[in-house]
C-alpha cells in the first residue's frame, strides 16, 4: 500500500494520518453513543404510538395521529411521578388494617373475590418503577389497607377499623401537610370509603380509588367525587384475565344456549326481582339461576364461567350498590355487558367510548321489551361489539404497570393528573424563607406524631 495519504477532494490539501490514538477515541464515542441513547430510552415509558401497536383501541379515544388522548388531556407527555408506599411496620396500627387485629388473616386470603383489587394494587405499586422509598421526593402516598377483607373475616370490626385508621393518620406527617390531598386509598367494595365511618372527616381531601361510585341509596351522600377519586375495574379471577389458556374458553354464538342471563342473588332488589321473574316467563331466552354460596347448588368457579359465557348478552342490575363485578367478568367469556344501574361509574371514561363495547338499558324499563330489543341484534354486530370489547379488557386486568396494557397502566396515567406542585392545608402554614410551619410555628422537619389531623 501506498504511504502517500489518500485524497478525498479535488482540493490540494492532505487528510492527517488516522493513528492509533484517533481510533481508541473513535472506539469510546460509539460506545459512549450507544449506552446514552440506552439509557435515554429506558428513562421514559413507551410513547402512545408503542401502546397504540399493541393495544389496537378503536374504540378508545385518540388524536389525528392515532395517539391515546391520555397525554393529550392534561396527563403530561410521558409518565414521571413518584409515589411512595407506606410500609406496614413504619406505622403502629397498619398492620391491623392489613391483617385484623391478631395478625391471622393472611394477604393470600384478601386477594380472593371480587375485593382482591385492594392486594393487587398494593402488591404491584411494591414492585412498581414509580415507587419511591424517599418521602421527600414523593408526588403521592399510599396508604394500604385490607380493611374490606379483615372486616368480613372477622379480623376488626367497624369500631375498630374507624379508631384504627384516626390512629394510623396522626402518625403521618404528610398527610398533616397536605390535609391528605396527596394520600391514596383503596376501598374495594360497594360500601366505598363508608367502611372507614369517619371518612368524611378525615380522608374527604383524599384520593380514593374504588369501583363504586355511588352509595346514595343507604347513605345521605356518595364517598365518591367524580373530580379527586378514582373509578377502578372491579377484580376479575386471574384465570379467566391471564395470557394464554384460560379456565374457561368462549362459545361461538351459535352454540350459546340463551339469549341473555343474570347470575347473582335476588337481595330483594328490585332490578334484579324483575329480572327473575322475567327469566320464569321467557326460560328459553332468559337464565337467572339463584347463586347459592352452600349446599349441592353451589356453582364453582368453572361452573360459574360456563354458565355466564352461555348466552350473548351478560345483564348487570345494580345489587347493594351501582357496581357489579359481571360488567368486567362479561368481557372475558365474551357476552355483551348490558348494564341495568343507572348511577354506575365507569373507570377511564377519557379514552373509553362505552357506547362502543355495552349497553346501557334504564332500570326502570326491565321486561319484555328489553329481551326483545336484544333479540333483534344481529349475530355480526354482536360479534362485533365483543371484538371491540376484547380490545379494550386489558384496562381490567390487574398486572403490572410495566404493562402497555393494564389496569395499573391506565391507573398511572390518572394519578399523574393528581400530582400537585404545592401542598397546603387549613393547618399547615409557610414563612418568608419557603419554610412550611404549623400552628405553633414548628418547621414541618420537626413535627412528632401523635399530630392534630385537619
Amino acid at each position: 500500500m501506498s504511504p502517500k495519504p489518500r485524497i478525498f477532494s479535488a482540493h490540494s490539501h492532505t487528510a492527517p494520518l488516522c493513528t492509533r490514538t484517533h481510533q481508541i477515541a473513535a472506539l469510546i464515542l460509539v460506545t459512549a453513543t450507544f449506552f446514552f441513547t440506552r439509557l435515554f430510552d429506558q428513562s421514559f415509558p413507551p410513547s402512545p404510538c408503542y401502546l397504540d401497536r399493541h393495544l389496537n383501541l378503536h374504540v378508545a379515544k385518540t388524536n389525528d395521529a392515532g395517539h391515546l388522548l391520555w397525554p393529550d388531556r392534561g396527563y403530561g407527555s410521558h409518565l414521571s411521578l413518584k409515589i411512595y408506599v407506606y410500609d406496614e411496620n413504619e406505622i403502629d396500627g397498619l398492620k391491623d388494617l392489613l391483617y385484623g387485629r391478631d395478625g391471622s388473616i393472611s394477604s393470600n386470603a384478601c386477594l380472593k373475590g371480587q375485593w382482591g383489587s385492594q392486594v393487587k394494587i398494593h402488591r404491584l405499586l411494591l414492585e412498581s418503577r414509580f415507587r419511591t422509598r424517599k418521602k421527600e421526593e414523593a408526588d403521592l402516598f399510599f396508604v394500604p389497607a385490607y380493611v374490606k377483607c379483615v372486616r368480613m373475616l372477622g379480623g376488626l370490626n367497624d369500631k375498630e377499623i374507624n379508631q384504627t385508621y384516626v390512629k394510623v393518620l396522626s402518625q403521618m406527617p404528610y398527610f398533616r401537610r397536605s390535609g391528605g390531598r396527596d394520600h391514596i386509598f383503596v376501598f374495594p367494595s360497594g360500601a366505598g370509603a363508608h367502611l372507614f365511618r369517619s371518612w368524611a372527616t378525615y380522608i374527604n381531601r383524599s384520593i380514593i380509588l374504588t369501583p363504586e361510585g355511588d352509595r346514595t341509596d343507604k347513605k345521605d351522600s356518595s364517598a365518591f367525587n367524580t373530580w379527586k377519586d378514582i373509578i377502578i375495574p372491579g377484580y376479575v379471577d386471574d384465570g379467566m384475565t391471564k395470557t394464554g389458556a384460560t379456565v374457561f374458553q368462549p362459545l361461538p354464538l351459535s352454540k350459546r344456549k340463551y339469549l341473555a342471563n343474570y347470575l347473582g342473588r335476588a337481595q330483594k332488589k328490585v332490578g334484579r326481582l324483575k329480572l327473575i321473574e322475567l327469566a320464569k316467563q321467557y326460560p328459553d331466552k332468559l337464565e337467572c339461576p339463584e347463586l347459592q354460596f352452600s349446599g349441592p347448588n353451589k356453582l364453582g368457579r368453572v361452573e360459574y364461567f360456563q354458565h355466564l359465557g352461555n348466552s350473548k348478552f351478560c345483564l348487570a342490575p345494580r345489587g347493594e350498590s351501582s357496581w357489579t363485578l359481571r360488567f368486567y367478568e362479561s368481557f372475558f367469556v365474551e357476552c355483551v355487558p348490558v348494564i341495568l344501574s343507572d348511577q354506575v361509574e365507569l373507570p377511564f371514561q377519557n379514552v373509553i367510548d362505552y357506547t362502543e363495547i355495552s349497553i346501557k338499558w334504564p332500570s326502570t324499563s326491565i321486561g319484555p321489551e328489553l329481551l326483545d330489543y336484544l333479540a333483534s341484534i344481529p349475530d355480526e354486530v354482536i360479534e362485533q361489539i365483543i371484538g371491540r370489547g376484547r380490545q379494550v379488557r386489558c384496562l381490567w386486568v390487574y398486572a403490572p404497570d410495566s404493562e402497555p396494557c393494564s389496569t395499573m397502566r391506565a391507573l398511572m396515567w390518572e394519578l399523574q393528573r393528581k400530582v400537585r406542585q404545592f401542598h397546603q392545608s387549613a393547618e399547615t402554614f409557610w414563612l418568608r424563607n419557603g419554610s412550611v410551619v404549623n400552628r405553633n410555628l414548628v418547621e414541618f422537619a420537626k413535627w412528632k406524631p401523635p399530630m392534630p389531623l385537619p
